[in-house]
């Protein structure tokens, strides 16, 4: 019931999360962000993957090694979709075998996408499509065009009622953190949101830096 795409950019080693579900809240249980890499863990969710995961990264561990790491601590990582990726834009995942069907993947260079419950399988290719035809752009707005894409090919088999979008860089706080938490349309309500936030991150930035020199309100 869930549908997401994560990357590290090549440029700015930014990390980020895109991420949709028909289930309520889905940005606070399922995106995790750090400046040295991130974790997404969907289907029957154990939240406490995503923290696991983090610290993991923060002592130097690959994606591949936080991910082995992480599942025996789980409750029976069969049901449990997860993915990893470090900061040296290496990627790992799993996908249960008790995942909801339809449950699929894509992987790409420093990306992925992963779903469950999904309308078509060809839905996370769509997401990665999208993210990896618009390389200039902020990840950020990378991220979001693969969301809408997932939601053109199909999305999931139920309707979408929540939506996140996730960035951390160099910070321990994320830069974007964005989210809607029930709506009819999360992702285009999402988008909205996104639109507003965009001009405006900058100056929030600046602000932590240096309060002296940023833009006033």
């Amino acid at each position: 019931m869930t549908y997401s795409i994560a990357a590290r950019c090549s440029r700015t080693g930014a990390f980020g999360i895109a991420i949709t579900s028909s289930s309520i809240c889905v940005a606070s249980r399922c995106a995790w962000v750090g400046p040295l890499g991130l974790v997404t863990t969907q289907n029957v969710t154990d939240p406490a993957l995503g923290p696991a995961g983090l610290a993991l990264l923060r002592q130097g561990l690959g994606a591949r090694a936080v991910l082995d790491a992480i599942l025996p601590g789980t409750a029976d990582p069969a049901y449990r979709q997860a993915s990893v990726i470090d900061r040296y834009g290496q990627v790992a995942w799993h996908s249960g075998a008790q995942a909801l069907p339809l449950a699929a993947e894509a992987i790409g260079p420093s990306c992925l996408a992963l779903g469950n419950l999904l309308a078509d399988e060809g839905v996370p290719q769509a997401m990665l499509d999208a993210f990896l035809g618009c390389p200039d752009e902020p990840l950020a707005e990378r991220l979001m065009r693969g969301l809408e894409a997932g939601l053109a090919a199909g999305g999931e088999t139920g309707d979408e009622h929540a939506a996140g979008l996730h960035v951390a860089q160099v910070y321990d706080w994320p830069v974007v953190d964005l989210r809607v938490d029930w709506h009819e349309d999360p992702i285009g309500e999402l988008r909205k949101v996104w639109d507003l936030y965009a001009p405006q991150q900058a100056a929030y930035e600046s602000r932590a830096r240096t309060p002296a020199e940023a833009p006033a309100f």
